[in-house]
């Protein structure tokens, strides 16, 4: 985008994304420090499920195990035509498929500051199965009404400036 024009900086609406899932409660719950893009290894009937547009992010969370990352409590609800062998456990771990650097960072990083890991949403990208992932520090009840006070005086401030704009 050229610089000075409205919207700047922020991601365009059409980046390529066909959002399956959302986690809106961990942009509450947690500050996020830092996010990634992460590939998802799935069976086949979860993939078809997910493009139904069927899962649920709410619970999930990501631990790296053995030098591998896992996605775990994520519901992605049994595929409606799948029979018996091509049908999936709906709560099973699933790997995260990232860098090596990346690992080491994420481990390192959760270990040394005991951050935890939470998935933001699932979405496709170019016919592939993504999770948004962020590092993130849990926050405190009085946090969480400081950063809902914080977003209500934003708020406010930018319909002051846009009720001003129209009065011109």
């Amino acid at each position: 985008m050229a610089k000075g024009r409205k919207g700047a900086g922020k991601r365009p609406a059409d980046d390529g994304r066909r959002i399956v899932a959302q986690n809106r409660r961990a942009r509450h719950d947690y500050s996020l420090l830092d996010t990634f893009e992460c590939g998802l290894a799935l069976q086949g009937s979860e993939v078809k499920s997910l493009r139904e547009g069927r899962a649920q992010l709410r619970d999930a969370y990501a631990r790296v195990e053995r030098g591998e990352v896992w996605l775990h409590g994520v519901h992605v609800p049994p595929y409606a035509f799948a029979q018996g062998f091509g049908s999936h456990d709906p709560d099973r771990p699933r790997k995260l498929l990232l860098h090596r650097k990346e690992i080491d960072e994420l481990t390192g990083r959760t270990q040394q500051e005991s951050l935890t890991l939470v998935p933001l949403s699932l979405y496709f990208r170019d016919g592939r199965a993504k999770v948004e992932l962020a590092l993130a520090r849990g926050r405190k009840t009085y946090d969480k009404r400081h950063a809902i006070a914080a977003r209500d005086a934003d708020r406010e401030a930018a319909r002051a400036v846009s009720r001003r704009h129209r009065e011109r």
